[in-house]
C-alpha cells in the first residue's frame, strides 16, 4: 500500500483543517518545498497536494507554489483543488504533475470527467468526500444528495481508475479512518481506493493495508509526530508482504 503524505495549501501556506472547516485552518509548516523534501527523504514515493483556495473558488489559486514543489522533488505528485475544466487538467499535467484529482466536477460535470479520463486515463483520480455518506463539493462547503457508493459506481462506469475517499467527519481528527465505509466502497467498485481522513497511527496503516486499500493519505498525524512516515512506509510494506 502506498502512503501519501499530504500538503494542503491555503493563502500560500501549508495548513491543516478540522473536518474540512476553513475557519479552523492552522499553519503546520513554514515551507511547502522543504516539507516535500523531508517527505521524500523519509522514503515517500507519492505526495498528495491540495489547493484549498482553489477547491473553494473553483479555479487554480496556489498552482505557482505547487509547481515550485514539483520542480524541487522527484516524488510523484497528485494535485487536487479547483480543477474544473480541461485547461486546468492540461496545465498541471504539462507541468509535470503525475495525477490530477477531480472532486466537485464528479458531481456537477460528469461529462468533463469523462473527457479527462478519455484523454489522460490513469493520470486522473476522482475525490469523493462524504458527510454522513452523502457527497460534498466546493471545498466541502456544499453537501449534495448523492450517495458516495452511487457516485463511485458512476465514476467507475466512465473509466475512472483511482478514487480518493474521505469521510469528512474523520478529517483532521486523528480518530482513525472509517474502515466500514472504505470496505463497502472497495467491495462496490474495482477502482484503486485511496483512503483519506483520520489516519492517526501505525495501526491505522496496518488496518488499511489489511483491507487491501491501494493507498492512504496522512496529513495531521505526520505533522504532529503521531505517525512517523518512515515507520508507516515500512509497516505498509511489511503487512503487504504477509497478505
Amino acid at each position: 500500500m502506498l502512503v501519501l503524505p499530504a500538503i494542503d495549501i491555503k493563502d500560500g501556506t501549508c495548513v491543516r483543517l478540522y473536518k474540512g472547516d476553513y475557519s479552523t485552518a492552522h499553519k503546520v509548516a513554514e515551507s511547502a518545498v522543504d516539507t516535500a523534501k523531508k517527505f521524500e527523504a523519509d522514503g515517500a514515493q507519492w505526495l498528495h497536494m491540495v489547493d484549498l483556495d482553489g477547491a473553494k473558488d473553483g479555479k487554480r489559486v496556489n498552482s505557482e507554489l505547487i509547481l515550485k514543489v514539483r520542480e524541487n522533488c522527484n516524488m510523484k505528485i497528485e494535485v487536487g483543488g479547483g480543477i474544473r475544466d480541461m485547461e486546468a487538467v492540461e496545465f498541471y499535467i504539462k507541468n509535470g504533475i503525475d495525477r490530477v484529482i477531480l472532486g466537485s466536477a464528479a458531481v456537477k460535470d460528469p461529462d468533463f470527467v469523462k473527457e479527462a479520463v478519455r484523454k489522460y486515463t490513469s493520470q486522473i483520480a476522482v475525490s469523493i468526500d462524504a458527510r454522513d455518506g452523502m457527497v460534498s463539493a466546493d471545498g466541502w462547503t456544499d453537501t449534495s444528495e448523492v450517495d458516495y457508493i452511487e457516485l463511485a459506481r458512476q465514476m467507475e462506469d466512465i473509466g475512472v481508475r483511482y478514487i480518493i475517499f474521505t469521510d469528512i467527519s474523520k478529517d483532521g481528527m486523528l480518530s482513525g479512518p472509517n474502515l466500514p465505509m472504505l470496505d463497502e466502497l472497495k467491495s462496490a467498485v474495482k477502482c484503486n481506493i485511496i483512503a483519506s481522513g483520520g489516519v492517526a497511527n501505525l495501526m491505522d496503516i496496518i488496518n488499511l493495508t489489511a483491507l487491501n486499500i491501494y493507498g492512504a493519505i496522512s496529513g495531521k498525524a505526520v505533522y504532529t509526530g503521531a505517525l512517523d512516515l518512515k515507520q508507516a512506509l515500512a509497516a505498509a510494506n511489511a503487512v503487504e508482504d504477509k497478505i
